[in-house]
């Protein structure tokens, strides 16, 4: 392995490094950004980290060739080896090694990969952070010296920690588990164990490749056999799991997929008089009839960007009892840890299930009903993609509409919204349209597309 003198630039993205294996990201770039992490951490005076992997087919070459630039460094590194993203996160409290390095893509497609990463304070790159590491990485002011590898597991304490602050009732809920052959496969079965459900799982084979579906719960056409398992079975419920981990995804006792912003709305009414705290966040994709639950329970929202790296540090610096966004990462303070689990999502509404004899679709009657789309994604190249985002901008400007920039463009009307960004995750622009009619959505959702199509040529 040798030091990678060309790295790719835009692999460093807004939350993480990601990109396509061997044209982006091979095991010399995996080895040199071991290199740079370790000479970072001895320029911040710290000389241990956590190091795991997802199951992606490239996952295992990557982690060998990282921890190899990491211990060259002369850094130790605790290796928990195979495991999902909220189990490397809990490693880090558990060991109280507050810097590390997660190698997945999440929910990205197969033949990709990337890094998550953490100098300190247990909190993920992002943003400025990432980007000076690629001017550090590029600068070559490397250290060297010895380091040691310690293989540890925290599978039974991790275990503990998802199940046993829940208190289930005497209902006893049947659920199908869909991991989409992602890291969640691997431990499905041992925490179901140990709760009182009635459960089953599909595509429950460990495969990185992915064979059955793409491992995103966000996408309902990702999750059509489960929603065909769940009304077979006569489920109360499904729940599915990202590749890494870290996001849920919903379908109710009646097939039909449940968005986030709705799960969140559940859970809100829930706990809200159970919390000091009354503010929850949200990101700037969540419906409108998130906001209007969290004021009619008396509580304050909280519109914020995009992107787990920024959502996660906020829900912690604002003492929030629970946040999350659309994509499907969500935040419990009031009794968990405070990282995203897409497990532990999803425990947390079998928990209230098991206590009351409603379906899921009874729990969320009352809501405030609007006409939406989906988060839809429109293909455009990382050097252009916030140049665009930009001429939206100066677009609305012209039109004196009323818009905030915490993430891309978000524009309200008196009778909907859309928010236009860029993703950070790939070189993609994403929008989410929504109104009070179907005319009014197809208008608003007509306009910007137009403007998405005209500028991304």
């Amino acid at each position: 392995m040798k030091i990678k003198e060309d790295i790719n630039k835009y692999i460093f993205r807004g939350y993480d490094i990601r990109g396509v294996v061997d044209r982006d990201i091979d095991i010399n770039t995996a080895y040199t950004i071991g290199i740079g992490f370790g000479s970072k951490l001895y320029d911040l005076g710290k000389n241990t980290c956590v190091v795991g992997h997802d199951n992606r087919l490239s996952s295992p070459d990557l982690h060998q060739a990282l921890i190899q630039g990491l211990i060259e460094t002369g850094v130790n590194v605790v290796d928990i080896g195979l495991t999902t993203t909220p189990m490397y996160y809990f490693a880090c409290l558990y060991f109280k090694i507050e810097s590390g390095i997660m190698i997945t893509a999440s929910h990205n497609p197969k033949d990709e990969n990337g890094f998550k990463f953490a100098f300190s304070n247990y909190e993920n790159a992002k943003g400025k952070e990432i980007e000076e590491f690629y001017e550090y990485i590029v600068n070559r002011k490397f250290h060297y010296g010895e380091g040691t590898i310690t293989k540890k597991t925290v599978k039974k304490d991790y275990f503990k920690a998802l199940t046993d602050n829940l208190s289930f009732g005497k209902r006893k809920v049947k659920v199908i588990l869909d991991p989409g052959n992602g890291t969640t496969s691997i431990l499905l079965d041992d925490i179901f164990k140990r709760i009182d459900v009635d459960y089953s799982i599909i595509n429950g084979t460990s495969d990185g490749s992915f064979p059955n579906h793409h491992p995103d719960p966000s996408i309902e056409s990702n999750l059509e056999e489960l929603k065909q398992t769940v009304i077979e079975k006569n489920a109360d419920i499904g729940l599915a799991f990202d590749g890494d981990g870290d996001r849920v995804g919903i379908i109710s006792n009646l097939g039909h997929f449940i968005p986030i912003d709705y799960y969140m709305i559940i859970i809100i009414r829930n706990i809200i008089n159970k919390v000091d705290n009354k503010t929850f966040l949200y990101d700037v994709k969540c419906s409108k009839s998130l906001e209007d639950e969290i004021i009619k329970l008396g509580g304050t929202p909280y519109c914020y960007r995009t992107g787990n790296s920024y959502t996660k540090s906020k829900v912690k610096e604002l003492n929030l009892a629970f946040g999350g966004e659309f994509s499907g990462h969500v935040y419990f303070r009031d009794k968990f840890l405070g990282f995203d689990s897409g497990i532990y999502a999803g425990l947390r509404l079998l928990e209230i299930l098991s206590n009351t004899t409603k379906t899921l679709e009874e729990l969320l009657i009352g809501i405030n009903r609007y006409y939406s789309t989906p988060e839809t994604k429109y293909k455009s190249n990382d050097e252009t993609k916030f140049k665009i985002i930009k001429k939206i901008e100066d677009y609305c400007k012209d039109k004196n509409y009323t818009y905030n920039t915490i993430d891309g463009v978000r524009v309200t009307f008196d009778d909907g919204w859309t928010c236009v960004r860029a993703s950070n995750t790939g070189p993609n622009l994403t929008a989410r349209f929504e109104a009070t009619t179907e005319k009014r959505l197809k208008e608003i959702q007509e306009e910007f597309e137009s403007l998405i199509i005209k500028y991304n040529k």
